[in-house]
């Protein structure tokens, strides 16, 4: 997009909010963001079903990262007891449900150790100040946080870091089956890190079946991965690479991962790549197998990746510049989209709008662009930043971010980092976008590649009550949610519910009376709906 373009695009969405506010329109939702459903394309209609149809339902990817690392976002300290564990997952999942975002990322691998019971890997100290230590009493964390999730409507996904052995905040000594004792020979020490190192087969191994392990016993609704992939390198002085990263500085002088062990067992195995290539064929090679482990053993569970927000420095658009993960963390997220190795990208697009190399919608349209396989592409918004004590956001600025997003047909949602931002209010940013874009509800949009088959329609029975219409719904076949548009005079009203749920009632209107028209859509965990079921009202 050229200069002119871009800005005439930004002050369009800046005079709009909303992307569909400039229209008027009687539907009381959000508007459909381009997804599996586009806006204007309504789902298949039951034999019988009367000719008045409602819209097609609001598409759009509203989640959070839910940090345990370093007790970012929960549990808030390391020695609360696990009714207060419990207490403030609630109210984190009351806050996401309230706001009507629609999943979860929660960190459940912090550094090779566990928010779960795991026969490969440690209890995380986050839980209890002890590394190895169960909560008490004691109970299931990943367990619950799915479950309640679950009854809420929102999808969780599972959050794991792929290579950190140990984080700088920790206090607690490692425990005996930790990988750093368990395996030390395959954990490095860089700075103030200890890092499992991609080169070496059985620490790659032990990641995968971390992975695969959750998949098996728990009923998540996505994997996911963030940046953290050979580690963002240091200073001699031990400065954090991270920080020089985002700020797209570098130190005068980088210290080496030091991997040299591996690395000369690839070399004397007779392996012809020069040492960048091979580092970036480890990482390639874990992607790769998690992508189809991941499905074989659960068709439906999403892959997602949340890589640092800059590509390749080759392919980047005049302007663009800064940290290189494909030659530093040794990341090819463009290969990952290219081969379809992932099913949502969430590039982590931390810089504002008008910080030009850095800037948010060129980054956004970039990787859109290298979207051939038309996977979800999700991207990360730094949220926290606003109310930081330096390089502070406005929240208008996370706002048109979203609007932004909203006007790109290749992106159909967002991750804010992190909920620790939502659960303050910083600067009224939950208020605000609970009164804008977050109006109404919306449905995941659909991921067609891993399955179309349409879900079985549920039954619905109405019955007229004296302050509303209540539905009794039992579900069809692999129903997940339903989906339901009510008609009120000539507007429409959309919400969503689990399929668990046995009971609605749908309250009369205080100026447009009882509801004219409902209509029934069973969604399946693909977000793939069935045919609408009409009940009508009055």
């Amino acid at each position: 997009m050229n200069t002119t373009r871009r800005a005439l695009a930004l002050a369009m969405i800046s005079a709009c909010g909303l992307l569909a506010s400039c229209t008027t329109t009687k539907v009381n939702t959000p508007t459909a963001v381009p997804a599996a459903t586009p806006p204007g394309v309504r789902p298949p209609v039951a034999p019988g079903t009367a000719v008045l149809v409602p819209p097609a339902a609001p598409r759009e990817f509203r989640a959070v990262w839910v940090s345990t690392v370093a007790n970012i976002d929960w549990p808030s300290k390391s020695n609360l007891n696990a009714t207060q564990q419990q207490a403030e997952a609630i109210a984190i999942l009351d806050r996401a449900k309230s706001m009507n975002m629609n999943a979860i990322v929660l960190q459940v691998r912090p550094s090779a150790d566990a928010i779960y019971p795991s026969a490969i890997e440690p209890w995380t100290e986050y839980l209890t100040g002890t590394q190895g230590t169960p909560p008490r009493p004691l109970y299931d964390p990943l367990a619950f946080w799915v479950a309640q999730a679950h009854a809420r409507g929102l999808q969780l996904h599972a959050w794991f870091n792929p290579y950190r052995a140990r984080q700088t905040a920790a206090k607690s000594p490692a425990a005996a089956n930790h990988i750093s004792r368990a395996n030390p020979a395959v954990v490095k020490s860089y700075g103030k890190y200890l890092w499992m190192d991609p080169g070496e087969a059985s620490a790659s191994q032990q990641t995968l079946n971390v992975v695969l392990d959750v998949v098996r016993r728990y009923d998540i609704d996505g994997v996911h991965i963030d940046d953290y992939f050979y580690p963002y390198p240091i200073e001699p002085t031990g400065a954090a690479g991270e920080a020089l990263a985002l700020e797209s500085s570098t130190g005068k002088s980088e210290v080496d991962f030091p991997d040299s062990p591996s690395w000369q067992k690839y070399l004397a195995s007779g392996g012809k790549l020069d040492r960048a290539s091979w580092r970036r064929q480890n990482v390639n090679q874990l992607i790769e197998r998690l992508y189809a482990g991941i499905h074989h053993e659960k068709s439906w569970v999403l892959f997602g990746i949340s890589p640092f927000g800059l590509g390749k420095p080759a392919l980047r658009p005049k302007g663009i510049a800064g940290f290189s993960q494909y030659d530093k963390l040794y990341a090819d997220a463009e290969l990952w989209l290219q081969n379809g190795w992932l099913d949502y990208l969430s590039p982590q697009l931390y810089w504002a709008i008008g910080q030009k190399p850095q800037a948010y919608d060129v980054l956004l349209d970039y990787w859109i662009g290298q979207n051939g396989r038309q996977r979800h592409i999700w991207p990360g918004l730094f949220t926290s930043r606003i109310g930081a004590p330096t390089k502070d956001y406005p929240p208008a600025e996370i706002v048109q971010q979203i609007g932004v997003t909203r006007s790109r047909a290749g992106a159909s949602g967002h991750v804010h980092f992190s909920m620790a931002a939502l659960m303050e209010n910083r600067k009224g940013i939950s208020d605000q976008l609970k009164a804008g874009h977050y109006a109404g509800p919306a449905l995941i949009p659909a991921t067609p590649w891993l399955g179309k088959s349409v879900p079985g329609a549920p039954q619905v029975r109405a019955k007229r009550e004296p302050h509303g219409v209540s539905l009794k719904l039992a579900p069809g076949t692999a129903n997940a949610q339903y989906a339901i548009w009510t008609r009120y005079g000539d507007q429409w009203r959309f919400a969503v519910t689990p399929a668990a749920t046995d009971n609605l009632l749908l309250t009369d209107d205080p100026q447009l009376g009882a509801p004219s028209a409902v209509f029934v859509n069973a969604v399946d965990r693909l977000g793939n709906e069935s045919a609408p079921v009409a009940v009508m009202g009055k």
